[in-house]
C-alpha cells in the first residue's frame, strides 16, 4: 500500500514539474522581436511631413522602441550605406516585447489610419525578426 502511495505522490510531483517546464519554454517563446521594414519613398517631403510623425507616435504609444531609421523622409532619419546591393529609400528597425504586441499595434485603428497616408507617398515591405 505504501508503494501505491509512494507511486501516486511521484506522478503527482512529475506532473507538477512537467507542467512548470512547459511554462518556462512557452514564456522563453515570446521574447523580444524586431520589425524590419524596408520603404520606397516617392515623396520624401511628403513622407516626412504627413505620415512619418503619425506613424512613429502610434509605434512610440504602443509601447516599442525604434532600433535605427534611416534613409529618406526626415523624421530623424540617418544615412543608409548599402554593403551588397542596392540600399532601400528608407529602412527602420523597430523593437518589440511580443509578436502579439507588434500584430495589436499593426492592425489598430490608429496606424492604420497613418498607413493610408502612408500608403500615397511610399511601398512598404516588412519582416519580423526573433531575438537572440
Amino acid at each position: 500500500m505504501k508503494q501505491y502511495i509512494g507511486l501516486g505522490l511521484a506522478m503527482l510531483a512529475g506532473t507538477f514539474v512537467g507542467a512548470a517546464g512547459i511554462s518556462a519554454l512557452n514564456a522563453q517563446g515570446k521574447g523580444t522581436v524586431y520589425l524590419v521594414t524596408e520603404i520606397d519613398v516617392s515623396n520624401p517631403e511628403a513622407y516626412g511631413a504627413e505620415f512619418a510623425p503619425k506613424a512613429q507616435a502610434t509605434i512610440r504609444a504602443a509601447g516599442a522602441k525604434f532600433i535605427a531609421i534611416g534613409g529618406a523622409g526626415g523624421a530623424g532619419a540617418k544615412q543608409v550605406t548599402a554593403l551588397d546591393g542596392q540600399a532601400p529609400k528608407r529602412v527602420t528597425i523597430q523593437e518589440w516585447d511580443s509578436t502579439e504586441a507588434l500584430m495589436k499595434w499593426y492592425k489598430g485603428a490608429d496606424y492604420q489610419a497613418a498607413l493610408e497616408i502612408g500608403k500615397k507617398y511610399a511601398t512598404f515591405r516588412r519582416y519580423i525578426v526573433e531575438g537572440m
